[in-house]
């Protein structure tokens, strides 16, 4: 039986490796980062054992390296106003590689002329600097920086440049921290595309470190969503992982012949929490509820997902927005498509809806996989009801959300 020092221990490390995967680059100001530096070998060595990820602690920071999440399934930086722009990724690029050989102190306008001509030097093409969207632009990357702190506002602010050409203010830059910033360089990659499918690589962790990376970092994988070698390695070893995610996360498994999902009780390790606040959470939250009530899955196959037949989100979208339409905000009552949308990119973002394509399943189908792992694997094939492409798919783990008893 474990004694109260050995509980203790564990709670540390299990609370660092919480505050480690929820925010990657931790700084000294966070109340975590002492506990992060207290145990950081074993730290170092459970992240690169269990994952597959680099970790590096100094004195000012620690750094969890992820590999990037593949394609299509990366998650934008957010600025209040939404989404970065990809002009906006192409000035938090060039302020990167500019701030690497910076001065350890300097003037706003100098770090804004050192931008504009790495961008010249690097055959990027940029707007007049005059032009507001064109500050903003720069000014969010700016702003982005502070956050990460590879600058620090020592006089002025970042956040004036965006509405005045002439804003000045005095930054102190962390080359430390800046050259701690990308998880992946592009190296052999030759196309933007080849470089996302390169970051993404497991490695010599192979099915092992893809399969727990996606699951960590994902709300839900579905098996069809997996090649046959990822869905055979799953289903040997997801009840031995079980308790490790438990014990070294606080993460439950939610294990079922559709796929898993890792559930945190704190609710702390997402940047979106479902069921969560505001009319456009509320709304997804009924609709998904609607929806799950609705469409059962035929008995005795694998379904992953079932197709969501044509008006029929419409139809509960209006339906819910007249509803409740003295409690939710006017711009969304006064136009259900709005609402519809976002409710949509929500539930899609959740694992809980999706847009009919070609899963990996199907798409392995008309690839050679070797017979003794195809011999093995679940067949996942068309397991999301064959709709046309683009057609919006109610995923399985909608299920959690439907009512007891359904009044059709």
């Amino acid at each position: 039986m474990a004694d109260e020092h050995d509980i203790a221990l564990e709670a540390e490390r299990r609370r660092a490796i919480r505050a480690l995967l929820a925010a990657p680059l931790l700084l000294p100001d966070s109340d975590d980062f002492a506990l992060v530096r207290r145990h950081a070998e074993w730290l170092r060595t459970w992240f690169g054992t269990f994952l597959g990820y680099r970790l590096v602690v100094e004195a000012g920071f620690a750094r969890l390296f992820k590999p990037g999440p593949g394609p299509g399934r990366g998650r934008p930086l957010l600025r209040p106003s939404g989404p970065f722009t990809p002009r906006m990724y192409a000035y938090l690029a060039l302020t990167t590689a500019v701030l690497l050989t910076a001065p350890e102190q300097v003037l706003l306008s100098q770090l804004v002329a050192d931008i504009r001509a790495a961008a010249v030097e690097a055959g990027i093409e940029l707007g007049d600097a005059q032009r507001p969207a064109e500050r903003r632009a720069l000014g969010a990357a700016l702003r982005q920086m502070v956050a990460w702190s590879g600058l620090r506002e020592e006089q002025g602010s970042v956040a004036g440049y965006a509405d005045d050409e002439q804003a000045e203010a005095l930054l102190t830059v962390d080359r430390d921290v800046v050259a701690h910033l990308l998880s992946t360089v592009p190296g052999r990659a030759a196309t933007p595309e080849e470089f996302v499918v390169l970051a993404a690589d497991a490695g010599p962790g192979g099915s092992r470190h893809r399969v727990r990376r996606r699951l960590v970092e994902e709300p839900v994988v579905y098996v069809d969503d997996l090649d046959a070698a990822d869905r055979v390695w799953l289903r040997r070893e997801q009840r031995r992982d079980e308790r490790s995610y438990l014990d070294y996360a606080g993460l439950q498994a939610e294990l079922r012949a559709e796929g898993v999902a890792l559930l945190d009780p704190d609710e702390t390790l997402t940047d979106v929490t479902f069921p969560g606040n505001g009319t456009v959470a509320q709304a997804a939250l009924l609709t998904i509820g609607v929806l799950a009530g609705r469409l059962r899955p035929e008995p005795g196959s694998l379904v992953v997902g079932v197709p969501v037949p044509a008006g029929m989100l419409d139809e509960v979208v209006v339906e819910l927005a007249g509803r409740h339409a003295r409690r939710w905000a006017g711009q969304y009552v006064q136009d259900p498509a709005l609402l519809r949308e976002e409710i949509v990119a929500l539930l899609v973002s959740m694992g809980l809806m999706a847009r009919s394509a070609p899963t990996v399943a199907d798409l392995e189908a008309a690839q050679d996989v070797p017979e003794s792992i195809a011999e093995r694997a679940v067949d996942a094939r068309g397991a999301r009801g064959g709709a046309p492409e683009g057609t919006l798919v109610l995923l399985a783990a909608a299920a959690r959300y439907a009512p007891a008893e359904v009044v059709r």
